[in-house]
């Protein structure tokens, strides 16, 4: 048996996982309840069902040129994808998509009562500020 097969053979495997990863987080996305499983669903298999794709699109093209952008294609989605389910995770929790009878640890909330706090008395300063800045001007004139 030669480097040729088994490497043929291990590509239609990693190909076929990395297929049904990819399904299954389809299937995820779909049927899922809530936004965090659904976020899950679309973050988790998926990368890795990519990364299976990927290796075995590599162990097929058998050059050096173009597993080096595969490489960087992985590396680049490694990056992007859990940055992006974050941010969305947190988009959906700020504007209330998130069920939080669902959450078994909730740390968000303080964060979200703290900003909410410093933005109240922020605005508060600025007014504060604006009506001292009017009455300045008000006894620079009398």
């Amino acid at each position: 048996m030669s480097w040729t097969v088994v490497a043929d053979v291990l590509a239609g495997v990693f190909l076929l996982c990395g297929a049904f990863l990819a399904f299954a987080a389809g299937v995820g996305v779909v049927r899922f309840p809530d936004l965090l499983a659904r976020m899950h669903a679309a973050t988790k298999p998926q990368v890795l069902g990519l990364i299976l794709v990927l290796i075995a699109l590599a162990l097929r093209i058998r050059s050096w040129s173009a597993v080096g952008m595969l490489v960087l294609v992985v590396i680049f989605q490694l990056m992007t994808s859990p940055v992006a389910a974050h941010m969305v995770g947190r988009a959906g929790y700020r504007t209330g998509k998130v069920r939080p009878d669902l959450l078994v640890l909730d740390d968000l909330t303080a964060d979200q009562e703290a900003a909410d706090r410093e933005k109240v008395e922020a605005d508060r300063d600025a007014a504060q500020a604006a009506t001292d800045a009017e009455g300045d001007g008000d006894t620079r004139r009398g």
